[in-house]
């Protein structure tokens, strides 16, 4: 990889004009590399500069990032709009996924703005939450700008109008146009998956809205109605919970569903489940699916809902999986783009970080000049980056020894390198 001719295509991707151009693309390639941690000190150091260049950057201009990252998902998504597969290598009848899953992001203290303590299942933790929905097509994922949640007083304190992440995932289905990201479509061939945490007639009614279909993981306590119940008392009589209404239809039968794992071995999971078209309260006609491992059958059930009602039950489970993306997704983010990483007061500059960090893995997966098809890691990616700017930095050592008592600067240069701890300079 060429330094030089990364950092051009890098300023074509995002087309910044300015004076934000430099620091922005400094941040964005200081995020793509590998570092003990990405914070604004560790910045300052990897650019030779002071940690308030990009303190000031992330505060003053979050809107900046939002827009950036937007731009960055149109621009990836078009390049599959006039070729997109259909999902699971054609085993399933639609083309676009959109997944809802939401992350937190620590915080030390509830000093910061916007902090709030969240149960997690195995205790509180404190922080902030993001609900993220992303594109998969193609088997690539791409994040569109995540949907923070503000607490109570940070709305008082903002002057906002409070809203819960439900209301918030409702708006954002209603407001967003796929074909400012895929052009034209067809409607039927994009599905929506979304786990138990958003279970909701409002959310699913949304997608119905927009003529989507979804895959909904449902509440045990979820109200539900077989057909012929449905057409004695269509309204507000015999709704049952889900986990007792299959319990109450035992006679329908278990069928067995055998589905590859999703690593590269040939190994088989195998599940048995049981389909029963019944009514969701409050939305409508729907497959309502029961299913466990087949070995294990006293192992957690997991209760799905589709609107689809063309989808075979093994279709079903097919899609429900490509929803664990976004979690791989959650991973990579944390482990390796330093989402967890920052840590001002300001809530504008953790809004700033968080969309240049999905910035940063949109332009890793998004074909880099110098690095081969065969890379597919993130990591490896890295590592390639960061050798370009190794090489950089050897060809400036040697222009500065070509100079005038070339010695004397080298030595100043190499000193103000020993005081980095990173070992990485480079100047856009």
């Amino acid at each position: 990889m060429n330094y030089s001719q990364f950092l051009t295509w890098i300023d074509r991707r995002l087309k910044i004009t300015g004076r934000l151009k430099n620091v922005a693309i400094i941040y964005l390639v200081f995020l793509m590399i590998s570092v003990r941690k990405h914070s604004q000190q560790a910045a300052g150091e990897f650019s030779n500069s002071s940690k308030s260049r990009f303190s000031k950057f992330l505060k003053n201009h979050s809107t900046f990032a939002v827009v950036k990252l937007d731009e960055l998902s149109k621009r990836q998504a078009k390049q599959f709009g006039k070729n997109i597969r259909f999902l699971a290598d054609g085993q399933l009848q639609w083309k676009i996924g959109i997944l809802i899953d939401a992350t937190l992001q620590e915080r030390s203290s509830l000093y910061p703005q916007n902090v709030q303590r969240f149960n997690h299942g195995q205790g509180f933790v404190i922080g902030h939450q993001w609900t993220n929905i992303v594109l998969f097509i193609n088997d690539v994922v791409i994040p569109l700008p995540p949907i923070p949640f503000y607490t109570r007083s940070y709305c008082r304190k903002q002057k906002m109008e409070y809203k819960t992440e439900h209301e918030h995932v409702v708006k954002y289905i209603e407001t967003l146009n796929l074909n400012n990201y895929i052009g034209s479509h067809k409607p039927e061939e994009v599905i929506v998956l979304a786990d138990s945490g958003y279970d909701n007639k409002k959310i699913a009614n949304a997608i119905e809205g927009k003529n989507w279909k979804f895959i909904i993981a449902l509440k045990k306590k979820r109200s539900v109605k077989s057909k012929k119940q449905y057409a004695i008392s269509p309204k507000s009589k015999d709704w049952s919970q889900v986990e007792q209404f299959f319990k109450n239809h035992r006679r329908v039968k278990w069928i067995t569903v055998v589905l590859a794992k999703n690593s590269s071995s040939k190994k088989r999971t195998e599940y048995r489940i049981r389909q029963i078209i019944g009514y969701l309260r409050d939305v409508g006609i729907a497959q309502l699916i029961c299913s466990e491992f087949k070995k294990r059958p006293k192992g957690r059930r997991k209760y799905l809902a589709s609107n689809d009602l063309r989808a075979l039950p093994r279709q079903i489970l097919i899609a429900y999986r490509i929803r664990w993306e976004i979690e791989i997704f959650h991973k990579m983010t944390k482990m390796f783009l330093g989402f967890e990483d920052i840590a001002p007061k300001s809530f504008e500059s953790v809004i700033s970080h968080v969309h240049w960090v999905y910035c940063a893995y949109i332009l890793l997966n998004s074909k880099p000049p110098g690095i081969s098809d065969n890379i597919k890691s993130i990591a490896e990616k890295q590592k390639v980056i960061e050798q370009a700017i190794r090489k950089k930095e050897i060809s400036s050592y040697i222009q500065v020894l070509s100079r005038i008592k070339g010695g004397d600067h080298l030595k100043i240069v190499l000193r103000k390198v020993l005081e980095c701890p990173l070992g990485l300079q480079t100047t856009i």
